[in-house]
């Protein structure tokens, strides 16, 4: 009698994108959330797959209450600003001394210095830095991971930044990054189902060009790449966040809210 033998488990294809809010707090932490950080999974016939945009101050503890860190596929820092990128060098530590042993690598978007951006803010040489950990690679084609399709678009900062649209079973995810107005907003936005969309100015105020957005702006951006749901993030402490929905309801008559730590959102 031939011995029995076990398929292999692998989880259904559910055909939906999971967006969860790691940290939504502009430009520094605040009281009841990490600087930015947003985690992205979905679920293929082999496993689920996990991507992790931008990992800004306080970003890795918040992140391991929804995925292992050691599960994460890839990392996406939209630009080097420390509220988008400074928890890399505490993944760093987590990935080279963990006791079941040094991590393999696996890939880093970003811009042009990614690389010597975490060597420096970690004080490591130059070489090897955090290569041996990450692979560093600069934002140029799209990307396939898994299910995934990163498409990076450079926006309007006072420092190389990129705008992602995230692409998976047909639905999308819109991701602003840090920006100013600029008409590569739409091209990220488009048909969007979830627009995650920064508003860190209020529109009453004499805001400097070429930073960031009013809740205004958002909305307006909303509005016209008639995105299906606008998520307002990047909100700085010193503001009253209410004031940023406000302004962006006014301009987009969809589905508005907040972003808020822990949220989960379904595609």
């Amino acid at each position: 009698m031939a011995p029995e033998t076990t398929a292999l488990r692998v989880p259904p294809a559910d055909n939906s994108v999971k967006v969860t809010i790691v940290g939504c707090s502009g430009s520094y932490p605040g009281p009841d959330s990490p600087a930015s950080c947003y985690l992205v999974q979905a679920t293929d016939a082999l496993r689920t797959w996990s991507l992790v945009l931008d990992m800004g101050n306080g970003a890795l503890g918040a992140l391991q209450r929804y995925v292992d860190p050691l599960q994460v596929d890839a990392v996406f820092i939209s630009h080097l600003h420390a509220d988008h990128c400074v928890d890399m060098t505490s993944y760093y530590v987590l990935r080279k001394y963990h006791p079941t042993g040094t991590q393999p690598k696996i890939p880093v978007w970003g811009p042009k210095g990614t690389a010597k951006r975490l060597a420096k803010a970690y004080d490591l040489p130059r070489k090897p830095g955090m290569e041996e950990e990450f692979s560093f690679r600069v934002y140029g084609d799209p990307v396939d991971i898994g299910p995934f399709r990163v498409e990076p678009y450079e926006v309007d900062h006072p420092v190389p930044a990129y705008g992602l649209r995230v692409s998976a079973f047909g639905k999308v995810l819109a991701y602003s990054g840090d920006t100013g107005p600029t008409p590569a907003l739409m091209d990220i936005a488009a048909d969007a189902d979830l627009f995650l969309c920064e508003a860190s100015f209020r529109d009453c105020d004499d805001n400097p060009p070429n930073l960031h957005l009013t809740g205004v702006e958002a909305g307006e951006v909303a509005t016209k790449a008639a995105v299906k749901r606008l998520v307002v993030t990047h909100v700085p402490p010193w503001h009253d966040a209410q004031t940023m929905l406000a302004e962006a309801a006014g301009a987009y008559d969809g589905p508005t809210e907040l972003a808020a730590q822990g949220t989960v959102y379904e595609l």
